[in-house]
């Protein structure tokens, strides 16, 4: 199986810790972000990550170099960051003749168990994606969906006002064949251009019991570092 780390934002809501630190490597409980990432997807059994980096990409690349076992990775650059699914479609010949492939927010601090998704869309071959979603305690930040029967029946990125609150995880399988929805244009996000196009042709997939913390400013990166050991896996 192979799966892309999105990871190519500026982070600038954690400067200035990111003003020298790619947001991938900044370390909860002593670990970049990308290693745990890595780490997650090797038992998950995934094979292949492809990383995308913008900023600061020669210390990623550095740290990349140091990398050995599985997952094997593969490190795309983007002199202009294309966006979440422009980076799957710039891509598409990673992805190569698999069925399915993950995705996920490399900024996502989770102990999910990626496979699941693959497993979910598996289960349902009329679906061509399936995503992880949460209830969010602000949902008015984060991209909200409506679900019947575990099909994704509406999405809204970042409501003004909610209908609801069960929240995209940033966290995905898609089918191969969705890398042709994604519009021709640059920048283009998964979540503003991408699932709006997948209503109706996804499942959703609550994420129960694991952690998810999006690592985005420095009020997170601290409760990361108070919460993240006591789940056993930094």
């Amino acid at each position: 199986m192979k799966a892309f780390l999105l990871a190519a934002g500026l982070g600038t809501r954690l400067r200035p810790l990111t003003d020298r630190l790619p947001k991938c490597l900044v370390p909860v409980a002593g670990r970049p972000l990308l290693d745990l990432w890595l780490d997650g997807f090797r038992d998950a059994g995934v094979d292949e990550v492809l990383v995308n980096v913008h900023h600061r990409a020669d210390q990623v690349s550095a740290h990349l170099a140091r990398h050995r076992g599985r997952p094997h990775v593969r490190m795309s650059h983007e002199p202009t960051l294309l966006g979440s699914a422009g980076t799957l479609h710039a891509n598409r010949d990673f992805v190569g003749n698999d069925e399915v492939f993950l995705a996920v927010n490399g900024d996502d601090l989770t102990d999910f168990d990626v496979r699941i998704l693959a497993s979910e869309l598996d289960r349902a071959p009329q679906a061509d994606a399936a995503i992880a979603v949460f209830r969010a305690p602000r949902p008015e930040a984060c991209g909200i969906l409506e679900v019947v029967d575990g099909v994704v029946t509406s999405f809204e990125e970042k409501p003004a006002a909610p209908r609801g609150d069960l929240a995209n995880a940033g966290m995905y399988a898609f089918r191969r064949s969705v890398l042709d929805l994604v519009p021709e244009r640059t920048p283009v996000d998964i979540g503003t251009d991408l699932l709006p196009r997948l209503v109706g042709r996804s499942v959703a997939v609550p994420i129960g019991t694991a952690f998810l913390l999006d690592i985005g400013t420095p009020e997170a990166l601290a409760r990361a570092e108070a919460e993240w050991p006591q789940r056993g896996v930094a």
